[in-house]
């Protein structure tokens, strides 16, 4: 999943970017308030993270502003102001969520998974297909109830396929959502990843559940 993370503050801004890269999120980085709409507008993001108070342009505009071009993409808000009313004028701007400055990254990490998976619709915290169980929180995998170890980056990719389970995924929807603002969209990255989840995930099972459609992308079912 990609998260644009406009923040001012670079210690926190970058603490957050490593927690979050650590577990498997393409992370971009936004230091200012123009700099960070432009990026929301111009790419393909799975949440953005932000702050209110920020150079340029604050995040209650730049909120606004998105919602009016109707891009969809959740936003939580980072905000220093603990009061109900400032509070609840970012909620009103189109923020989906809100949490106050100082956090504890534990619940950052838990409000994003929980905004991801509501704006996707999903009911359950885990996602599935046939003897698949994979688990984003917990960052857990399992098929047949047997546990298997990925990569966080692989690990991301298979989240991605999952979220659109019986769905076409092409490989620029992988690059757009796995990986960040200066990835090599030229390079066969993305192949050498499914190859080596393939092989994890399908080898020895008697259902194949990771399907290449040449020239297409990749997808994930129980039948081709």
């Amino acid at each position: 999943m990609r998260i644009l993370l406009v923040e001012d503050e670079r210690r926190l801004a970058n603490v957050v970017k490593k927690g979050l890269t650590e577990e498997g999120f393409a992370v971009d980085i936004a230091y200012d308030g123009e700099e960070g709409k432009y990026l929301a507008e111009s790419e393909e993001y799975d949440l953005i993270i932000l702050d209110i108070t920020l150079p340029k342009a604050d995040g209650i505009t730049i909120c606004k502003e998105l919602r009016k071009k109707n891009i969809k993409t959740p936003i939580l808000m980072l905000t220093a102001r603990a009061t109900l009313e400032e509070k609840v004028i970012g909620l009103d701007s189109g923020a989906d969520d809100y949490i106050t400055k100082p956090f504890a990254y534990l619940e950052l990490r838990s409000r994003i998974h929980a905004l991801i998976r509501r704006s996707k619709g999903e009911s359950s915290p885990t996602l599935s297909v046939a003897d698949l169980e994979l688990d984003p929180i917990k960052h857990l995998l399992t098929r047949n109830g047997k546990p298997i170890t990925l990569t966080p980056k692989e690990f991301s990719v298979l989240e991605l396929l999952l979220r659109h389970k019986d769905e076409v995924v092409s490989r620029t929807m992988i690059i757009e959502h796995v990986w960040d603002y200066n990835f090599d969209s030229m390079s066969n990255v993305v192949d050498v990843f499914l190859a080596a989840i393939r092989r994890k995930v399908d080898k020895g099972a008697k259902v194949k559940l990771i399907h290449t459609l040449h020239g297409v992308g990749y997808k994930i079912s129980e039948s081709i």
